[in-house]
């Protein structure tokens, strides 16, 4: 059987942390936390589940996801982040793959849960994630914010069974301010990366990714909460834009 090595990222996660350490129980080999100084309960309670805490400043997601992996014993990585935890169907399935793995990489679906409501529909749902997977066969990237790991040419990636639980926000007031804070550091990656934005650029993305979700994926299905996830995200895309727009205006000054 396969070993597997669990790792997670985490910075003031006490409110679901634990849920997420109990739902690796029986399925991962080890358990490695990678903590950026949390202030809050989060160390403590990764205390009292036996992983391995390792605390490490933070410079940017895919950076700590990636020295995360330097850190861990087992080749095969199953990534969480500290509001997610596995389903019972995800568990079995998981411990199916361990008997024979076959791939390089497996894809499963995303359940996000938004204010107390599961979404099951627009981006959210399925949201296919690449969270198993073989470390030497790629890394995080490629920035910093909706990092994935990436996969090398000619990888074998398969998809297995049962959501990944996700909470995502308790708030509306949060799910703003955490679309600016993303916004920010997804426009200033972009712009290291020599991106251009022009002046249609923030309004056209914006309008396609609201009518993308909304109608195409039947954001509408969800609700209140459907429009809500749909227009913050159009949003997301219109102020990533235009601070791109200002940092490439900035520089040619």
């Amino acid at each position: 059987m396969q070993s597997i090595s669990a790792v997670i990222i985490t910075f003031n996660e006490e409110l679901y942390i634990g849920k997420c350490l109990e739902s690796l129980k029986g399925i991962a080999d080890e358990i490695i936390v990678v903590d950026s100084f949390s202030t809050d309960s989060t160390a403590d309670i990764c205390k009292k589940h036996g992983v391995k805490l390792v605390q490490h400043e933070f410079t940017g997601f895919m950076d700590q996801k990636n020295y995360s992996l330097t850190l861990a014993s087992n080749k095969y990585i199953l990534s969480l982040d500290a509001d997610e935890a596995l389903s019972e169907e995800l568990k079995k399935s998981i411990l199916e793959v361990k008997k024979n793995i076959s791939a390089d990489g497996y894809y499963f679906s995303r359940l996000n849960n938004f204010c107390g409501k599961w979404m099951k529909h627009s981006a959210w749902y399925p949201d296919k994630q690449l969270r198993l997977f073989n470390k030497e066969m790629g890394k995080w990237g490629p920035i910093n914010v909706h990092e994935t790991f990436q996969m090398i040419p000619c990888s074998r990636i398969s998809r297995i069974k049962g959501d990944l639980l996700h909470w995502t926000f308790t708030s509306k007031e949060e799910f703003t301010e955490k679309i600016k804070n993303f916004s920010n550091i997804a426009a200033n990656d972009y712009f290291k990366a020599g991106k251009k934005a022009w002046p249609l650029t923030p309004s056209v993305h914006m309008l396609w990714r609201f009518f993308l979700n909304y109608f195409l994926h039947f954001g509408f299905l969800d609700g209140r909460y459907g429009f809500l996830v749909c227009w913050q995200g159009a949003r997301s895309s219109f102020l990533k834009y235009s601070i791109l727009r200002k940092l490439n205006r900035d520089a040619r000054k």
